[in-house]
């Protein structure tokens, strides 16, 4: 007998459309282990226990609700179960598959965010597929850490490390991990690896609480963004997303208000850090690079923008002393460092 912990949080797995508008609803996310139940012949019999701590979609998601969910899973009798099976809507989905992966570093079972496209209802609804592979991966793998297991349109389901997934293209319901290097494939019943070195090898344990910080502000970069109109009076760190190539306008030419350069030098004399991802570290690195870094700015090399976010906010809500920030910061904690 194989047990199993579902955690139902809403979004398009745990909602129904009516009348052309999509929300949660009550029997939608018990209809997923119907569904499973109904189709899925499994090698094992399987006991599956249910909780429902929130019911959101994930666009109104906030750092609140991870804690609440931490809380509510820790409550549990974790040593009643083989693997831990949370629903989650799409929006913010890589956002709490990093804030989950980092806080549950030092669990001994899998946990896996299982989503869907569509309402379950719908014919071509890939929620259904996404929680076999879950289930499938409890059954047969059982590695510690989190994943995110989903189908994209036409292509074989793939299992994304937690810290190394990418929110999904604009536009589009697609997802995959940064660099394109997903964990590994599901085929047919089975698993297969993609090349990437065992998940638990390079990982440093790093008990934390469910703190995560408020001060930390997040901006994205695009032509004409003018920092006069960002207020700082609550924040203690920025974090600053960068263009793929890993910059961002660190030029005056058209007026001191658009320089990122500019705003750092403000943030120093205001006592805030400002952090920079995502950017692969390498031997060359484009000019306007190197200014932000020789202004002060901490990059934070070779780690997704989401997980650099929440990587952040976990360790400004766990540490007081820079020392300890920045080693928390530096370390593997969850194979975040691509």
């Amino acid at each position: 007998m194989k047990n199993i912990l579902v955690v139902f949080t809403g979004g398009t797995i745990g909602s129904t459309a009516i009348g052309g508008t999509i929300n949660t609803s009550d029997a939608a996310p018990y209809k997923l282990i119907q569904l499973f139940q109904q189709h899925h012949a499994s090698r094992e019999q399987i006991s599956f226990h249910s909780i429902q701590p929130v019911r959101i979609l994930s666009e109104n998601l906030a750092p609140m609700v991870w804690e609440k969910l931490i809380a509510v899973i820790e409550a549990q009798d974790l040593g009643r179960y083989d693997g831990i099976i949370i629903t989650h809507g799409t929006d913010t989905l890589a956002f709490t598959a990093a804030a989950l992966d980092l806080y549950f570093n030092t669990l001994n079972i899998p946990i896996l965010l299982v989503s869907s496209d569509r309402p379950l209802d719908h014919p071509e609804a890939n929620g259904l597929p996404n929680f076999i592979c879950a289930v499938e991966f409890i059954l047969q793998r059982h590695e510690p850490g989190v994943f995110v297991p989903y189908t994209n349109r036409n292509q074989t389901t793939q299992l994304h490390r937690g810290t190394r997934l990418a929110s999904s293209l604009q536009l589009g319901g697609d997802f995959m991990s940064v660099q394109g290097k997903s964990h590994c494939r599901f085929v047919n019943g089975a698993f297969t690896q993609n090349g990437l070195t065992a998940t638990d090898k390079s990982r440093q344990r790093v008990p934390l609480k469910a703190d995560f910080s408020k001060r930390v502000l997040l901006i994205r970069p695009y032509p004409g963004l003018d920092y006069r109109y960002i207020n700082l009076d609550a924040v203690d760190v920025v974090l600053h997303d960068l263009y793929h190539s890993g910059t961002a306008c660190s030029s005056a030419q058209w007026g001191d208000q658009f320089s990122l350069l500019v705003f750092i030098r403000q943030c120093r004399k205001r006592g805030i850090k400002v952090y920079l991802a995502p950017a692969v570290k390498s031997d060359n690195a484009y000019e306007s690079t190197r200014e932000l870094l020789e202004s002060g700015a901490q990059m934070l090399w070779n780690m997704s923008l989401e997980t650099a976010y929440v990587k952040l906010l976990l360790a400004y809500g766990n540490f007081s002393d820079e020392r300890q920030i920045m080693d928390f910061i530096n370390q593997d904690v969850a194979c975040e460092h691509v």
